[in-house]
């Protein structure tokens, strides 16, 4: 949502944020719209998840990175994308691992393509869609992080664990 509206000052473009997110959210709802977007599990080397606090969304919780997949758009694409936007890390050995399928108050569907990978580089939020970005132990994550977060690390440890992966590998 923030592509495009970067000429706005910074706190302005917050503003639109927070008012716009609950009108998009009931259009959804109201033409039962299936809403295809990405969550990326970015580790860093020392195993640990990147996690993002937006701006206008849920903005007291911990969530992970991502956005929406434009049409045709591959995943692991998606997830570097929306990781280098986010918070100017640099996502390497994107992988796409799962989906996520999510029937939201309202009557929408959001279907969550889940990808990981390394991230290097040190997070910082853009000001705008992000208010904070971090790293996060796996076993120390923030008391008000998102059950989706909780959700997509299960579902990351199942299939790390079933096919040999490592953190550091995503």
């Amino acid at each position: 949502m923030a592509i495009g509206m970067n000429w706005l000052p910074a706190p302005l473009h917050r503003a639109v944020l927070r008012l716009a997110q609950p009108v998009r959210l009931r259009i959804w709802g109201l033409l039962r719209r299936e809403v295809r977007g990405c969550n990326v599990l970015a580790f860093d080397a020392e195993g640990r998840v990147l996690l993002v606090r937006h701006s206008y969304h849920e903005p007291t919780r911990w969530l992970l990175p991502g956005g929406g997949l434009t049409r045709g758009e591959d995943p692991a694409a998606t997830g570097v994308r929306e990781l280098a936007e986010e918070t100017g890390c640099v996502l390497q050995g994107s992988v796409w691992f799962s989906t996520d399928l999510r029937r939201m108050p309202g009557g929408w569907i959001n279907r969550i393509e889940i990808v990981t990978g390394q991230a290097h580089g040190e997070p910082r939020a853009d000001g705008r869609e992000i208010a904070e970005a971090a790293f996060f132990a796996l076993d120390a994550l923030p008391p008000t992080t998102g059950a989706v977060v909780h959700a997509a690390i299960e579902l990351w440890h199942g299939r790390r664990t079933s096919e040999g992966w490592r953190a550091s590998e995503g």
